[in-house]
């Protein structure tokens, strides 16, 4: 699966952490020790509000100049895809792809867990959705942003890499389950954010953030996710529809968008975005013709 349902407690400004504190304190004061440790090490101040990620997997908090985000692992479980996902993003991407840059990576263990500390510029400007991926009102974004757009998505896509975002092996195991329909074998495959939603994208100057689950996935897969968190927000959705019309209406992006509806149909089923699930059953099944399952884990 890519990381749709697991993001990374990314940059915030003028906004809340999409996700809560861990629920355990002890893990609460052991994140907070190990950022504090890399703040020292990097010679710099964490003052912002917290951003926890994803189950607490990380901590970020604005440093100066600087994000400052901590992601923390089982020591077993060291190493991987989200693990290095900011650097190979900051090595891979053309710089003409608006993001924030990686000044510095530090590495360490304690205690059972392993530690990467990622200090990166701070973007001062707000996202487009604040606490959350789904979009709750419409935007109004100007012509410009929508090109800026465009053209991140197209030179990310030039990208040669074996990072693998999406996998055949969750399509052939799933689709029947929340869409209804024998797996769709992909063909069309290209590089991309993995993770695109309102919560990681600012408004003009357009910057895109949290890469770490960057990599190979469909053709259509990206703006498919985009226009599936937006689709409680009609006129947004047609403007993703119209705006991106040479890929959502070839067939291999309809397949991609089929693998991102699918993918949030499950995010659904265990507990996420409830006010997504009708907009998403409608959605899929004005693609395929079938009605969806109810959405189950």
């Amino acid at each position: 699966m890519s990381s749709a349902s697991a993001a990374g407690g990314g940059q915030v400004a003028g906004r809340t952490a999409v996700f809560a504190a861990p629920s355990e304190r002890d893990d609460q004061v052991r994140m907070r020790r190990a950022h504090a440790a890399a703040a020292r090490n990097f010679d710099v101040e964490a003052t912002g509000p917290e951003a926890w990620g994803w189950q607490g997997r990380t901590l970020g908090r604005r440093a100066g100049r600087w994000w400052l985000r901590l992601l923390a692992v089982p020591e077993e479980k060291r190493g991987g895809r989200l693990w290095e996902g900011t650097v190979t993003a900051d090595a891979a991407l053309p710089r003409s792809v608006p993001r924030p840059r990686l000044h510095h990576v530090l590495d360490w263990s304690a205690e059972g867990h392993a530690y990467r500390a990622e200090l990166t510029e701070y973007v001062p400007l707000p996202a487009l959705q604040a606490g959350g991926p789904v979009l709750h009102s419409d935007v109004e974004l100007p012509d410009s942003w929508w090109a800026d757009l465009r053209a991140a998505l197209a030179a990310t896509a030039t990208v040669t890499t074996e990072r693998q975002a999406v996998r055949q092996q969750w399509v052939d195991r799933n689709f029947a389950r929340f869409l209804g329909i024998p797996a769709i074998r992909i063909t069309d495959w290209t590089t991309g954010h993995g993770d695109l939603h309102w919560a990681n994208l600012t408004a003009a100057p357009l910057v895109v953030l949290d890469w770490e689950g960057w990599g190979r996935l469909p053709v259509g897969y990206d703006i498919g996710l985009l226009h599936a968190y937006s689709l409680t927000t009609p006129s947004t959705a047609a403007r993703i529809r119209a705006e991106f019309a040479h890929i959502l209406c070839t067939p291999a992006g309809r397949t991609g968008e089929l693998v991102a509806l699918a993918q949030l149909l499950q995010v659904v089923g265990r507990g996420g975005h409830p006010e997504l699930a009708p907009h998403l059953a409608r959605r899929a099944e004005q693609l395929t013709g079938t009605p969806v399952p109810t959405p189950t884990s």
